[in-house]
């Protein structure tokens, strides 16, 4: 299946709801965003499912601020893969700097977030 501006427009579109919804704590959104298969490497070093994660995200937010950068989506076929670098300000003003990977799967003609790897420096 040939790579289309619309797949990369969509999924700059989704990178765009998953940190917005990381940011807000916005379970609903995810639940649409995830695969039921999601698995989530966080900088702890855990292994959560999606069930573990959107508890996670049900939390309060701890987060001001979250910006994706250096957004770098690779097409291969019916998986994306998706490399950025995060900036962020905490509700008490530090800043801080991470890194992911998110990795997408168009299925049944949508595309959904399957893993993610996350690093903080």
């Amino acid at each position: 299946m040939p790579t289309t501006a619309t797949d990369l427009d969509l999924l700059h579109d989704l990178n765009q709801a998953y940190l917005d919804s990381v940011r807000t704590g916005d379970v609903e959104r995810f639940r649409q965003l995830l695969a039921d298969d999601f698995r989530c490497s966080t900088p702890a070093g855990e292994l959560l499912d999606k069930t573990q994660f959107l508890e996670r995200t049900a939390a309060p937010s701890t987060l001001a601020r979250l910006a994706g950068e250096d957004i770098q989506i690779r097409i291969l076929g019916d998986v994306a893969i998706v490399h950025a670098a995060t900036s962020y300000t905490s509700l008490t003003g530090q800043e801080g700097r991470g890194r992911y990977t998110d990795d997408w799967q168009k299925r049944n003609g949508s595309w959904v977030c399957v893993s993610a790897h996350v690093t903080r420096l």
